[in-house]
């Protein structure tokens, strides 16, 4: 299927989701539409699609609430609609598990290139030979998408995950903001706050104290390093 799949587009308004169909269609992709949150929930249950475009703004069930149960049971990707200075709800979304965001007024073309860059990225991501990172009392199975620390295992968002995948490989080296949206998720462009947010939340999950970090270094007027321990 290369970079094409089935993508479930919910949005409340019937102008979006045609032009969003439209664009979609073009670029490869089956397109199905719902409306609401909940009609979201019921067809993904009864067949999960390959990507999912998610409006925040849905009556009923919120978008928010979407990710929310929906990361519960699977890891399908998500593209976020956010209207414009909805920031909050944009950074809680990515918190929640959300792969990637498109804001509101948007160009479809640009929407139909982020789902095809997210496909991308997560069949590749899928189909990465399995491997094991291992920095003192923290444990990181790629394969399985699992880490643990001191014996626990990490409850880690999607985006929190590939954050610290990343760092374990590449240790000892300072990264900017913009180069960790980059490198890590893929965004060209994009708001370098949810840079901070994740890891901030990282920082919860692996370090001892997270207002004394010793793994995740803060580089002033660079970014962050991870440094290994002992």
């Amino acid at each position: 299927m290369g970079e094409t799949g089935r993508v479930l587009v919910v949005d409340d308004d019937v102008t979006v989701r045609d032009v969003v169909r439209r664009y979609l269609e073009l670029a490869g992709h089956h397109v199905e539409l719902v409306g609401d949150g909940e009609q979201a929930l019921r067809r993904i249950a009864e067949r999960e699609p390959d990507l999912v475009v998610l409006d925040l703004m849905l009556p009923g069930i919120d978008g928010l609430e979407v990710c929310r149960r929906l990361r519960v049971r699977s890891a399908v990707p998500v593209v976020m609609l956010t209207a414009l200075g909805q920031e909050e709800d944009r950074i809680a979304g990515l918190t929640l598990g959300a792969d990637d965001y498109v804001t509101k007024p948007f160009s479809p073309r640009e929407l139909a290139l982020r789902v095809t860059s997210v496909l991308r990225r997560s069949r590749l991501a899928a189909s990465a030979p399995p491997s094991v990172l291992v920095d003192g009392d923290l444990r990181v199975d790629v394969g399985a998408h699992t880490a643990w620390r001191d014996g626990v295992e990490l409850a880690l968002t999607t985006r929190e995950f590939d954050l610290l995948v990343f760092f374990l490989s590449n240790p000892g080296t300072a990264f900017s903001r913009s180069e960790l949206l980059a490198r890590v998720w893929g965004w060209e462009f994009g708001d370098q706050s949810t840079v901070t947010v994740h890891v901030r939340r990282l920082r919860e999950k692996v370090e001892v104290d997270a207002a004394r970090p010793v793994r995740i270094a803060t580089v002033w007027g660079v970014g962050y390093r991870w440094d290994r321990s002992g």
